[in-house]
């Protein structure tokens, strides 16, 4: 026994080390046998916990951003988006307002243009009628208006186009109201990685944001990157996202309905079509060069919406094509997929009819490609 401690203080001594035990050894042994190690693997994270980690990465790191709205506070948020944070930051950082869209709106504007960075949730964007004055006269124009010496940073988020059940006056997207408005930046996520992204960003720009989620995404899991988890992480306001490469037709969308494209994308290839499908993810300022250098390599551009179809997102994106270099590369007419031009119904089926399904976009890309 003696012996051995000897030879085991000789060894440490002249800077030898003891073989590796564990996980440790278990990596040596795969390095010595050429097994190559992957990087760490994507979590699956909601959007509404991804949109959660975003707002508490940002009341840590400023201490002028707080929110605003009903119920975000000791309720949680009506769709638990704020959970946690009021018992985190307290009342001064997230506060419960009155019904009353028009007045917490204009305390948010207000506070932006004193120096801080609210965050205005509306409980559903059909509710941020009664505060358009508010939004666009109020936070879009000022920085204008006072030749730049005001900045006005705020973000206007929450719910918004379709959901399930809800009838007319709680089933409008957005989209294109606030996208028609000069001052204001509009952004549209799909996934978590967009929902984080796109809110830090918001947050953190200098002008008036509109953030426009969709209720039926929130329980939704996507893979989320380890970069992604990072809380430097953003995704840049007006720079779109090709989710998946094709050769034959572009397909443009944003929000809920780049999963339905990309649903479409799988079943055409079936068929040996293959769709480029491009998550638009901000709407104003549009990143029309990424659709245009899309539509140069297919040939066909299929444009797809839960809005309405007259002035809508789809009609902007065609009218820029039109007038722009990558008109001349188009092989046929572009094809609006939208949403039916009336008030939504609140029968299911009547409801499903009046929202683009995947089948439709199959059939569009069918039509555009005349086959």
């Amino acid at each position: 026994m003696a012996a051995a401690a000897a030879a085991l203080r000789h060894l440490v001594w002249r800077g030898a080390r003891l073989p590796p035990r564990g996980r440790a050894a278990g990596r040596l042994l795969q390095q010595r046998r050429g097994i190559r190690l992957s990087a760490p693997a994507a979590i699956q994270v909601t959007v509404r916990d991804a949109l959660n980690q975003a707002l508490d990465e940002e009341l840590e790191r400023d201490e002028r951003v707080f929110l605003l709205g009903e119920e975000v506070a000791q309720y949680d948020g009506a769709y638990k988006i704020s959970r946690g944070l009021w018992k985190k930051y307290g009342d001064k950082r997230v506060i419960d307002t009155p019904i009353s869209e028009m007045g917490f709106t204009g305390i948010a504007v207000g506070a932006a243009m004193a120096g801080l960075r609210p965050v205005c949730e509306f409980m559903t964007f059909n509710f941020s009628m009664q505060a358009i004055d508010q939004v666009i006269n109020s936070a879009a124009k000022t920085c204008y208006m006072s030749a730049g010496a005001i900045p006005v940073p705020v973000v206007f988020r929450g719910p918004n186009g379709a959901s399930a059940g809800v009838a007319a006056q709680h089933s409008q997207c957005f989209a294109a109201w606030y996208g028609h408005c000069p001052g204001l930046k509009v952004v549209s996520p799909w996934s978590s990685e967009d929902a984080k992204g796109l809110l830090k960003a918001s947050i953190r720009d200098d002008n008036p944001v509109v953030m426009l989620e969709n209720e039926l995404l929130y329980g939704v899991p996507f893979e989320m990157s380890e970069q992604a988890q990072s809380k430097d992480f953003i995704v840049p306001i007006g720079k779109a996202k090709v989710e998946r490469e094709g050769t034959h037709v572009t397909l443009v969308s944003h929000s809920r309905p780049v999963g339905h494209c990309l649903e479409a994308a799988a079943v055409l290839a079936k068929e040996g079509v293959e769709c480029e499908v491009i998550n638009l993810r901000t709407i104003r300022p549009m990143d029309i060069e990424s659709v245009e250098a899309s539509v140069v390599k297919t040939n066909h551009l299929v444009t797809v919406e839960g809005g309405w179809p007259q002035f809508g997102v789809g009609a902007e994106i065609c009218a820029r094509i039109m007038e722009g270099s990558a008109f001349n590369y188009l092989d046929a007419p572009a094809v609006r997929v939208t949403g039916a031009d009336v008030p939504m119904p609140y029968a299911k089926i009547l409801e499903d009819n009046c929202i683009p399904q995947v089948k439709d976009i199959i059939f569009a890309v069918k039509k555009t490609l005349n086959i």
